[in-house]
């Protein structure tokens, strides 16, 4: 197990179960296992899962790129957000979560590997979204997820997650209690909980392959 290779205590790592592309079964299935925690990108697809395993009081993080026009249904139905790189849209999720829900957990996503391609907000402009987050009353922000580069370079990789590590790190020095490092997936997660992840997203290795 990834936490007892690094001399992490049991318990200390979530798991997070990537379920988009597969359906409402699927889930069932996993969440009978014992899963709580799953993530989906695709909004509508994942509203309809929401709405047919209501009964089962699943935590719902939502972990895709976010569209302006989308921030109300996520807002109102998601438990976390792990993917806010633009005010914008922390400041519409803020403005459309239920008053008599609780505040909606976020986390900013950084591009820690510096692809143009790549979602997530300039590592150095971390501190300055943070703050503009933390002044919003409806939202709750837990901390920093990263999606690296695919690699087979362990050290590339690490070096990667240690530079969320590190920013979350300075966030706490400027009086942030960040208790969330969402990095690591079924192909690094090793690194990634190495690294300090606090909480991994998992979809192949408990699903199974996605279709093309």
């Amino acid at each position: 197990m990834a936490e007892n290779a690094v001399a992490r205590p049991a318990g200390s790592v979530a798991l997070v179960a990537v379920s988009k592309t597969f359906d409402a079964a699927a889930v069932r299935v996993c969440a009978a296992a014992g899963q709580r925690a799953f993530g989906e990108n695709y909004l509508q697809e994942a509203l309809a899962k929401i709405e047919a395993l209501r009964p089962l009081h699943l935590e719902w993080h939502f972990i895709g790129p976010i569209q302006s026009n989308k921030t109300r249904p996520i807002a109102e139905n998601f438990h976390w957000v792990h993917s806010i790189e633009r005010e914008r849209v922390a400041v519409r999720l803020n403005e459309a979560r239920p008053a008599n829900l609780p505040l909606l957990n976020v986390c900013i996503q950084v591009n820690v590997s510096g692809e143009a391609s790549k979602s997530g907000v300039a590592p150095s402009d971390v501190s300055e979204l943070a703050q503009a987050i933390r002044a919003l009353p409806r939202l709750k922000l837990r901390g920093l997820m990263a999606i690296p580069e695919p690699t087979s370079d362990s050290a590339l990789r690490r070096r990667r997650f240690a530079l969320l590590r590190e920013l979350q790190q300075q966030l706490d020095g400027q009086g942030y209690a960040l208790d969330t490092l969402s990095m690591g997936m079924s192909d690094d997660l090793e690194d990634a909980v190495a690294e300090g992840a606090t909480m991994v997203r998992v979809g192949t290795a408990i699903f199974g392959k996605r279709e093309a």
